[in-house]
């Protein structure tokens, strides 16, 4: 008798828990640290994710008339960025760049519909709750598709992969902006010696969760690496897949095109 795909065990940190329940787990960590989760952004890599989020849109290289979807994206630092970028190129008589923002958890979207507001960059912008690993999209529907510091939360990455080359139109590219395996002696030692004591209590006493960032810690080094990352996209039917590598290591950026 074959064992129901949502029984099987996966990985929710360094623990072992049933597929099921994965994104209830990680729903619960988000809906926690919501409110926080920018501040703690700043604080734990002492403001350089800012410096690789731009590094990852520029490499995007928004357009107007363009159609993107951000998943896993809800207080909105990528979609902005996008429209932003975007809004500074001619238009060439083109519309201009719209963003959908699309996450498993509404209480992070609230956040950021509520910096939106606060940017004035709600034109353009719209926001839908959804699972990365079946979008409420339709097929071919969007020009490009961006994920960032999203897709190790997701139960089944393969799934998540799928997913977005079903929802890219011919042309269309998958961008991937996630945590990886540090590329340099003595400099990955450190990092996980800052990782696994600092971070931590950063949680307890920042965002008033110190297992949350305890999974993150661990979400991280369950990761794929850069290269395996990159078979995953390949056998997804992903082509041209390439990466840079941020930071030494830390963090790294993957895009492969949907032809």
């Amino acid at each position: 008798m074959t064992q129901n795909s949502n029984d099987e065990m996966t990985h929710f940190g360094f623990q072992s828990v049933r597929a099921s329940e994965k994104a209830a787990r990680v729903r619960e960590i988000f809906d926690s640290v919501a409110s926080r989760y920018d501040v703690m952004n700043d604080l734990m890599s002492g403001g350089v994710h800012r410096i690789w989020k731009d590094a990852f849109v520029s490499w995007l290289d928004p357009r107007p008339g363009r159609q993107y979807l951000d998943v896993a994206g809800g207080t909105g630092d990528i979609a902005f960025r996008i429209l932003r970028s975007a809004a500074r190129q001619p238009t060439g008589g083109q519309p201009p760049a719209t963003v959908t923002v699309c996450d498993i958890n509404e209480e992070m979207l609230r956040v950021g519909r509520d910096r939106a507001m606060d940017h004035a960059l709600s034109d353009g912008l719209s926001w839908v709750v959804g699972d990365a690993q079946a979008l409420p999209l339709p097929d071919r529907s969007v020009d490009a598709y961006t994920i960032a510091f999203g897709l190790r939360n997701v139960t089944r990455i393969e799934d998540a992969i799928a997913d977005a080359r079903r929802v890219l139109r011919p042309g269309g590219k998958m961008m991937i902006l996630e945590f990886s395996k540090v590329v340099i002696p003595v400099f990955d030692r450190l990092y996980d010696l800052y990782s696994f004591k600092a971070l931590p209590l950063m949680g307890r006493f920042v965002a008033g969760d110190e297992d949350a960032y305890r999974y993150l810690v661990e979400s991280i080094r369950r990761f794929p690496p850069q290269d395996e990352l990159a078979r995953k996209m390949e056998e997804a039917g992903f082509r041209q897949v390439q990466y840079r590598n941020l930071t030494g290591g830390i963090a790294a950026m993957h895009v492969g095109w949907r032809l």
